[in-house]
Order: structure tokens, then sequence, then C-alpha cells
């Protein structure tokens, strides 16, 4: 049986690269679900590590053995695209929440593939954002927190 489908925001995504709190935790739900998860995704990862790289928090060799394996996982995750239908979501979520932009547009592709699914359960979001989880929360989405 396959694994069930999750939506994952980039903040839990970085900590199957990265060293920090709560990377252990999220390999594991990682390993337990496939990944959903906005187009911004990779390219929000990819400006997070170029942060972390200009800050000498990661080193040039590790920053292009990182970059190659984000490649290669972003293949096996279902990248949500940015259509009206999210973006007039993320909207609608931020009138509701005051997130910011980015938080909008994931929180709101989340939405939109729960509501495609047609199930009646909420669909597992999983971050490592506090903002982040309470307006998902707020939203109806069922939360599993990276902390």
């Amino acid at each position: 049986m396959a694994a069930p489908w999750a939506y994952v925001d980039t903040s839990v995504l970085l900590k199957r690269y990265i060293e920090e709190a709560g990377a252990a935790g999220s390999r594991r739900l990682l390993r337990r679900y496939r990944v959903v998860s906005s187009a911004i995704a990779p390219v929000e990862a990819t400006s997070a590590l170029w942060r972390r790289r200009a800050a000498n928090d990661v080193a040039d060799a590790d920053l292009q053995a990182i970059l190659r394996r984000l490649v290669d996982d972003r293949s096996h995750w279902e990248l949500v695209d940015l259509t009206a239908d999210v973006l007039d979501r993320a909207e609608q979520v931020i009138q509701r929440t005051g997130v910011r932009t980015l938080d909008a547009v994931h929180l709101a592709s989340a939405l939109v593939v729960q509501a495609a699914s047609g199930r009646g359960r909420a669909m597992q979001f999983i971050t490592a954002d506090a903002r982040q989880r309470e307006a998902a929360a707020g939203l109806g989405l069922q939360v599993a927190w990276v902390g």
C-alpha cells in the first residue's frame, strides 16, 4: 500500500537537508508520507539555502550536494501549480489569517488539493513555522508540527 499524501511546507523540507532543531522529526514524517507542496517550495528552499551559505552556516561543497539532492527529491514530490484558484485562495487566506505571502500560497495550495481530493477529512499539513501552524489549524487543516 502506498504511503498517504501530506502537504509539506518548505520549513519542513529544509530540515531534510540541514541538521537543526526538528530535523529528525521532519525526516521521520517525510518517510511516512508522500510529499505534496507548492511549486514555490523548491525556489523557496533554494533561496533559504543560499542565505545560509551567505551567512557561513553551510559550506560551498555542502550547498552543492544539498542542491543536487533537492533536484533529485523534487522529482518525487507532487508540486501544486500557481493557478488562478490557488492565488485567489491565497488572497482569502491573507484576509482571514494575516499570514505572509508565501505562507498564504502554501496554505491555499493545501486547501485546493484537499478540496480536489473529494475526501471528507482534513489534509495533513506539516509545518515547522508557528504562525503558519496556527493559520492552518484555523483554516481546518489537520496540522502536524515539527518543532
